[in-house]
């Protein structure tokens, strides 16, 4: 028996959460060696339809082979960040239904081949990926895939239409209708065919890094390009030109001012609250943080207590996000109308969130006003 003062510790109020983190690629690309030894190397490095962490993006270029798509695609990510990525490796073939049939992969005896690996990857390798893209591969089969795989992980993809001019890229674009697709069109020069999409998902990473998943890979200065493989005629000041009809259609152009850029912000989705990239991706990384808030929390008693102590955390969070500039606000909600207490007694609380994401200033209006009020004065200045 003790005579004293026991003290037990435990923690009550809001809690902190950490930023949620977008920014890791998921690559699915192809590869092979032409030498026994940079085969063997490959293999080693890289196993086929296996999730691969990549954390020393120059490292993995030296094992990354000779042949396929691969090598190419990690270089024109390293040429804007050194990210992390989980990568999926196929076999390249000389025939191409062949080639996408190992892209697409297949679920063989519970285990996942081709892009379908990335599903595993936060099971193998600790990360989800968030950024996804299978540069010079992406046919209508691979790109429809695409969007399942982002759909599935709260991911966003990254594809080039079918076509080789404006009209047909344009008539490709309405097969589409997911929010987390963007389509990128034309190509640059001297690159792969993939060059677009590999730096749009490296650009995205370093923008997710330095700035932030609120805004878009638009207008933002690309690494590594000299040109660009079809002449695109762009005026700022004049929205009917290809550039403009591309992003009308929702097409996302590259275009030459101060170096080069991504220009347009949209996603192929049917809802017009999610036509923003960084709309679709603050929905994403509000869902990470709404997780991070409820963790602590589950399977705890569920009282008074608790509930606000979720809700003020939820609600700190929100106003942190908004002091950043990243949302323009966000509040939770627990509504009583939603909450019977037979639900509650059931461990079903219900609670709503209402939230405001940053939208890209993409067409602002300025009236230029011709006037004489600058010349009143004048007499009197002369004398």
């Amino acid at each position: 028996m003790t005579h004293g003062l026991k003290i037990t510790e435990s923690a009550i109020g809001a809690r902190t959460v950490q930023d949620a983190s977008l920014a890791v690629i998921g690559l699915v690309a192809t590869a092979d060696g032409t030498t026994p030894e940079i085969t063997a190397a490959l293999d080693t490095a890289f196993p086929v339809d296996t999730p691969v962490l990549v954390t020393n993006i120059t490292n993995a270029l030296s094992n990354a082979g000779d042949k396929g798509t691969l090598k190419a695609a990690l270089d024109a990510i390293a040429d804007q960040t050194t990210p992390i990525l989980v990568v999926v490796r196929v076999l390249p073939d000389d025939l191409p239904a062949t080639e996408e049939a190992n892209v697409l992969g297949d679920v063989i005896d519970n285990q996942y081949t081709g892009m379908q690996a990335l599903l595993a990857a936060e099971a193998k390798v600790g990360v989800r990926p968030r950024i996804l893209g299978a540069p010079g591969l992406d046919t209508a089969a691979i790109t429809a895939k695409l969007i399942e795989m982002a759909q599935k992980l709260r991911a966003f993809a990254y594809a080039s239409p079918q076509g080789e001019t404006e009209a047909a890229v344009i008539l490709d674009r309405d097969n589409y209708a997911a929010r987390e697709l963007m389509l990128i069109w034309p190509e640059f020069t001297g690159g792969f065919d993939g060059d677009a999409v590999a730096r749009a998902m490296g650009l995205r990473a370093r923008i997710d890094e330095e700035i932030g998943w609120h805004k878009t890979i638009s207008n933002v200065a690309i690494n590594g390009v000299t040109g660009i493989d079809r002449d695109i005629h762009f005026d700022l000041l004049d929205p009917s030109t290809p550039a403009g009809l591309l992003n009308d259609n929702e097409i996302t152009t590259i275009v030459r001012s101060n170096g080069f850029r991504y220009w347009g912000n949209r996603t192929c989705s049917d809802k017009p609250e999610f036509a923003f990239e960084s709309a679709v991706r603050t929905s994403h990384a509000l869902q990470d943080e709404i997780a991070e808030v409820v963790r602590p929390f589950m399977d705890q008693p569920m009282t008074i207590g608790l509930i606000k102590d979720i809700m003020e955390t939820c609600n700190a969070r929100f106003r942190k996000l908004k002091a950043d500039g990243k949302i323009i606000g966000a509040d939770i909600f627990f509504d009583a109308d939603d909450n019977e207490p037979s639900a509650l007694a059931a461990g079903r609380p219900k609670f709503r969130i209402e939230y405001t994401p940053a939208a890209p200033l993409e067409n602002p209006e300025i009236g230029l006003i011709i006037t004489d009020f600058y010349y009143t004065g004048f007499a009197d200045l002369l004398n």
